[in-house]
């Protein structure tokens, strides 16, 4: 069994929609490890997002995704990584198939409803940016 960190970005929250997101992960067999509210400060976002902050659009997703408190959750199960980008669907929602999450309830490239870790390496430091050793169950 294999672990992943998901966001739910303020345009989930804003909708309202994180218990169905949650709920399409739990029926599809992952179990919930960790999950908390939280709204990610300027720093947080720089090193989440270290590898676009020299991009012009970095401002615009520091923006996006300080505009509200967001659902970070950690979801355990077999080959979680893959399965979870699957049931993710492309980053643009626009280009994501009916059936997955973005393609469903996103809207476009940025408000795609939900992060997804990318590798086991990505995964891995992710929980540990968001959560406390103790605090994954």
């Amino acid at each position: 069994m294999k672990k992943t960190l998901i966001i739910l970005k303020p345009d989930c929250m804003e909708k309202n929609l994180a218990g169905e997101v949650l709920n399409r992960f739990a029926q599809a067999g992952f179990t919930l490890k960790a999950c908390k509210m939280m709204r990610l400060s300027e720093p947080l976002l720089r090193e989440h997002y270290a590898h676009l902050t020299q991009l012009d659009v970095f401002p615009l997703i520091v923006e996006f995704m300080s505009s509200r408190p967001v659902v970070v959750a950690v979801l355990e199960g077999e080959n979680a990584i893959a399965r979870v980008r699957e049931m993710a669907g492309p980053t643009d929602s626009t280009l994501a198939p009916k059936g997955t999450i973005r393609g469903d309830l996103g809207t476009d490239k940025r408000r795609n409803i939900l992060h997804a870790s990318d590798s086991p390496e990505s995964a891995a430091a992710e929980m540990k940016r968001f959560f406390k050793a103790d605090e994954i169950f």
